[in-house]
């Protein structure tokens, strides 16, 4: 019974930490105000989680145990290459709409602490591209698709899948599109990346 009501507690916090994150980053988050959201004291946040520090590592890490193997599973699974990079874009950009705090972290601390995805590296479920680079240079061999390594095709479909969500404010500037649009525009972006990719590496 203990050990539930200590896992209720700490998703509780978690809950609460990545709030106040998306709302106000990591450096603008404080953890009285956590504590708050949570509805605890900020002894009892303490005793979870020393630091802010510690606590934005473990809403980062859960969530990335979220998405990690969604994204695995289409990297490995026997599929062409097309699928994977449909379903690739399909399945991160519906992870990223429900969590849209996730880009702007990875990349906040990476500039804070390069650190830290050596630690991420560690995860069973951390990406992984060898069946994926295989499958590439497969694909080119038999003319499927043009020559192209594996990891420029990767950074492609990744830069084309972050940066919609890390520039939003400046986008939607750009676009002159309110939220509800701009929400469009990234479920359009599904099949918009996916095709672009894909007609850009494939024979016609």
């Amino acid at each position: 019974m203990k050990k539930t009501k200590d896992e209720n507690k700490e998703k509780q916090i978690l809950d609460a930490a990545k709030s106040i994150f998306q709302s106000k980053g990591m450096d603008g988050a404080r953890m009285q105000e956590i504590a708050d959201k949570a509805g605890i004291n900020k002894a009892m946040l303490h005793y979870y989680y020393r630091s802010k520090q510690l606590l934005f590592e473990a809403v980062f890490k859960n969530a990335f145990s979220l998405l990690a193997p969604q994204l695995n599973a289409v990297l490995n699974d026997d599929a062409s290459i097309e699928s994977k990079v449909r379903n690739f874009t399909s399945n991160y950009i519906s992870f990223i709409a429900e969590h849209p705090y996730l880009p702007n972290f990875i990349i906040q601390e990476l500039n804070r602490n390069p650190e830290f995805i050596i630690k991420l590296k560690d995860n069973p479920n951390f990406l992984n591209l060898d069946k994926f680079k295989v499958q590439v240079e497969q694909e080119v061999e038999k003319g499927i698709i043009k020559p192209i390594s594996a990891e420029q095709l990767f950074i492609n479909i990744m830069a084309l899948n972050i940066f919609p969500f890390v520039a939003k404010p400046l986008l939607m500037a750009f676009t002159n599109t309110d939220n509800s649009a701009y929400k469009q525009l990234i479920e359009d972006r599904k099949t918009e990346v996916a095709d672009f990719i894909i007609n850009s590496i494939k024979h016609t």
